[in-house]
Order: structure tokens, then sequence, then C-alpha cells
């Protein structure tokens, strides 16, 4: 099993590094989703089958489901490509790189300070997963419910406006005579 999770981890890492890489958008989701799976894959041999599977309905499922709707909405053309190319510049990396070097260090630190067997772990049921969330942290599952909503509204008021097709002009057509009108008309009244 050590070797699944470890190339899961590499997957996870990959995915990750493709995410934030890719100039496409929809390129840089399906690497997202190829790195949520993997995480999927690492929380179900460290033994939290349930939590494996609430990261691929939730996370890999809906939620990039969500975030490909809504890069297909905003629907960026060239023109903002090369805006982010712009700002994509090299020295913008530096502050991420030195993040993520800190947390490398630190996740080596957490992996080779533990002495001897991992602390066991008993399995991960739907209904402890349940009574945590929606007990001892309804708060923040309901802003974090909150915060997708904020997302999902802000980036529908920042999309483009739709264009608009111009307005179809009446026909010169002499418009339906009613029974009533044309009884009038030839009447003569």
């Amino acid at each position: 099993m050590n070797a699944i999770g470890y190339a899961a981890c590499a997957v996870a890492v990959i995915g990750a590094l493709l995410a934030i890489t890719r100039r496409n958008a929809i390129h840089a989701l399906l690497s997202l989703i190829a790195m949520l799976l993997a995480v999927a894959v690492i929380f179900f041999v460290l033994g939290a089958p349930f939590i494996s599977v609430l990261q691929v309905a939730i996370y890999a499922g809906a939620i990039m489901v969500l975030f490909v709707f809504v890069v297909m909405m905003l629907n960026l053309g060239p023109p903002q490509e090369r805006e982010e190319q712009r700002w994509l510049g090299g020295g913008i990396w530096a502050v991420p790189a030195v993040l993520a070097a800190a947390f490398l260090a630190l996740g080596y630190y957490a992996v080779t300070a533990v002495k001897g067997a991992p602390p066991s772990a008993g399995m991960v049921g739907p209904k402890q997963v349940g009574l945590a969330l929606y007990r001892d942290y309804v708060l923040v599952v309901e802003l974090a419910s909150l915060l997708l909503v904020a997302g999902l509204v802000g980036a529908f008021h920042i999309a483009p406006p739709t264009r608009e097709e111009p307005p179809v002009e009446p026909s010169h057509a002499p418009a339906p005579h009613t029974q009533a009108e044309e009884a009038t008309h030839v009447s003569g009244r």
C-alpha cells in the first residue's frame, strides 16, 4: 500500500504544478481534478474511505464542475490571456516559490520528526463526519457555502456582457384586421 500512496502523492504534486502553470484555464482545471483524485487515493490509503469518497464527490465532482461552468461563463479570450501572461512575469513567482519551499520543509519535518509507528486511527464513518460537521463546525460549513455563492455571484458580475442582437424592425406589411373592422370596412360605415 505504501507504493500506491507514494505514487498518489507524486501525481498530486505533478497535478498541482500543472494546475498553476497551464495557460489554458480548462487544462489547468483538468490538472486540478487529477490532483484532487490523487488526494482521494491518499485518503483511501490512509484508512479514511468515506473521506476519500467525499473528496471525489464534492471536490473533484461538484466544485470542479462549478469551476468549469464559471470559466465557460467568463469566456476569456486572447486579450485577457495576453494580460495574464504579462502579469505572470518572472518576478511574480518569487513569493509563491518561497512559500512552497517553506511548506515542503515543514512537511518534511513533520514526517521525519515522528519516531516509531504512526498513531493508529480507526475507520472514519459517515456518522462521525456528519456529527463533526454539523455540530462542532456548523459555522465553518455555512461560511464555506456562503463564500462559494459569493464567488459565483462575483464571477457573474465581472463576466463580459453578452452581445445583444440588433432589434428586429417591424415589417411594413399591413396589420391583420379583426372581423369587426372588416365588417365596418365592407359596409362603408
